[in-house]
């Protein structure tokens, strides 16, 4: 190395410093709620229950949460639709072992507890008919 490059690394490594000395991350209830609710949709178990409205149909809808508490301690409440006929117990096991692993490995905040209301159990597609 020559004495420029040894001078010009001895400046960056002073300037950046430590990762945590650089500044600070806030993490917006958001984008926490964002993901408990995607790492819910993603589990096999989990539909899309039709949305309706005074009989008016609003479309589709995975799961919604609701975040509460601090970093340290997190409170989710789900609201799922569940496949029919998966078993409702398991289900809802792995759905809050999936959102409390992706909220720590994403954003390395501590869930205390999730959650889950089933709020519809809809059908697995059924095959076409031939007529």
């Amino acid at each position: 190395m020559t004495a420029a490059s040894e001078q010009t690394a001895a400046e960056g490594t002073s300037r950046g410093g430590d990762p945590a000395d650089r500044g600070r991350l806030h993490i917006g209830r958001t984008v926490v709620r964002k993901i408990a609710e995607h790492a819910a949709d993603q589990d096999p178990g989990s539909a899309r229950a039709r949305r309706r409205l005074a009989g008016v149909g609003l479309g589709q809808h995975g799961a919604t949460a609701q975040v509460s508490g601090p970093d340290d301690a997190l409170r989710i409440r789900l609201e799922v639709a569940l496949r029919y006929p998966a078993p409702v117990r398991g289900t809802v096991a792995s759905m809050r072992e999936r959102v409390d692993s992706e909220l720590q490995r994403i954003t390395g905040f501590r869930v205390r507890t999730v959650d889950v209301t089933v709020s519809a159990l809809v059908p697995a597609d059924a095959p076409p008919r031939v007529e």
